[in-house]
């Protein structure tokens, strides 16, 4: 009930900010995966031209979704009525001064069914870009219509919309109502997209970024990302920037100062010279396949794909899992080193069926030891894993060539650090 009052309150200080601020765009991010990446993109490309305000955590749920909208910071103690009562106090003050920003950039996310709708009957985006329709939360939605039908229902309340083309099944347009919907991804079949034409570790992909109907020769760019399905979040940047006015010039700035977002395909450097591809800020089917597609395409020495459980998968749980492990190539991986149960009793097994040396770990600490002992000069490791239990950042830490960045990982706030020292010490 508490929750539910404060959720109400916040939701109409957000509708009232957003009436009395007609001038002030506001673009959410929504989807199976992907979502932090490209409001970051997005945002960075914005602000070539505009105020721009987003939160770079992921904070999309009921209560931080509308905080994050007003600018105002997440309370450290969400049972505290005076924290609250603050809050409410810097809200009203937020209405009342003149607008601070241009654009609001935020993602929207959804564990179970109704909270994406739900978002539509208190804020009307301008733009809303829908990343993927994949596996998610599946104990709740069971069913990947229903996914569909959820993350979808946001272009349906949104006066235009950007829909990935290649992670957003085609039979899935049946849900969209909208008649202002663009389609954005990596071949051109998508109005919005991008022709590779070199990659390296070092500096990304040199490609094409092209809009059907805007211009007659693409930009060409140079974007620091590693994946193709990072370019995608970049392509949905590109297209939410030539919806927004920017000129080539801009596009072009504001997409080659794309970076990668901590834990989402972050390129770190090493013991040994190796190439670390840190993409532990958490996991699904979807994720973790793009995610070794990368690893493979690298040409090195040696590669090691460190793989940790997916949580919130319900039924589809084992089936998930062992499909996760036939993706493992045994004639690409020198290593599969999988953390957690579900990846013991189901990844790995189907890895070793696919011709993978194969290695389990209950802890993210034995696997990093591990990976430290055997990895070779000029390796690549690829660390993919769910939050909850595994946080595989931790592994990343020991085969890191400076201690330094490990400020670059995600969770290393003194309240998380806590939370996965007392994990720990339970191995």
């Amino acid at each position: 009930m508490f929750k539910h009052i404060i959720q109400k309150k916040l939701e109409q200080y957000v509708k009232k900010y957003l009436r009395l601020h007609p001038d002030i765009k506001l673009i959410i991010v929504t989807g199976s995966v992907g979502k932090t990446s490209t409001k970051v993109a997005i945002g960075t490309v914005l602000s070539e031209k505009f105020r721009v305000r987003l939160h770079e955590g992921n904070h999309n749920a009921e209560l931080s979704t509308p905080l994050a909208i007003l600018g105002i910071e997440y309370p450290k103690n969400v049972k505290s009525i005076s924290a609250w009562l603050k809050i409410f106090t810097a809200a009203r003050r937020r209405i009342k001064e003149p607008a601070d920003v241009d654009v609001i950039v935020q993602e929207v996310g959804s564990d179970r069914i109704g909270q994406v709708p739900h978002f539509g009957t208190y804020a009307k985006p301008a733009i809303a870009v829908v990343t993927a329709v994949s596996e998610e939360h599946m104990e709740f939605f069971k069913t990947l219509d229903a996914v569909a039908a959820e993350e979808l229902s946001a272009a349906n309340f949104s006066d235009r919309a950007l829909i990935n083309r290649d992670d957003i099944a085609g039979k899935y347009a049946d849900d969209l109502t909208n008649a202002n919907i663009n389609t954005y991804g990596t071949t051109d079949a998508a109005e919005y997209n991008f022709t590779q034409e070199d990659f390296s570790i070092s500096n990304g992909f040199t490609g094409i970024f092209r809009a059907r109907g805007e211009f007659d020769v693409g930009i060409k760019v140079n974007v620091k990302v590693m994946g193709e399905h990072s370019i995608r979040a970049v392509v949905a940047a590109g297209a939410v920037g030539v919806r927004m006015g920017l000129s080539q010039d801009q596009l072009r700035n504001g997409l080659e100062k794309i970076r990668a977002v901590s834990g989402r395909m972050n390129v770190l450097r090493g013991v040994r010279n190796t190439v670390i591809i840190d993409d532990t800020y958490n996991a699904s089917p979807l994720a973790v396949e793009s995610a070794l597609e990368a690893l493979y395409q690298l040409s090195v020495p040696q590669k090691i794909a460190v793989l940790g459980s997916m949580n919130e998968l319900g039924d589809t749980s084992p089936a998930a899992h062992e499909l996760v492990g036939q993706l493992c190539n045994g004639n690409q991986l020198a290593y599969v080193v999988t953390v957690g149960d579900n990846a013991e009793t189901y990844l790995a097994p189907a890895a070793k069926k696919n011709g993978n040396q194969v290695v389990s770990f209950k802890s993210a600490l034995e696997a990093g030891a591990f990976v430290h002992k055997v990895l070779e000069e000029g390796a690549a490791i690829l660390f993919k894993g769910s939050q909850g239990g595994i946080y595989l950042e931790e592994a990343v830490k020991i085969v890191l060539h400076s201690t330094e960045d490990e400020s670059r990982l995600v969770r290393q706030s003194p309240e998380w650090l806590q939370i996965k020292s007392d994990f720990f010490s339970k191995f």
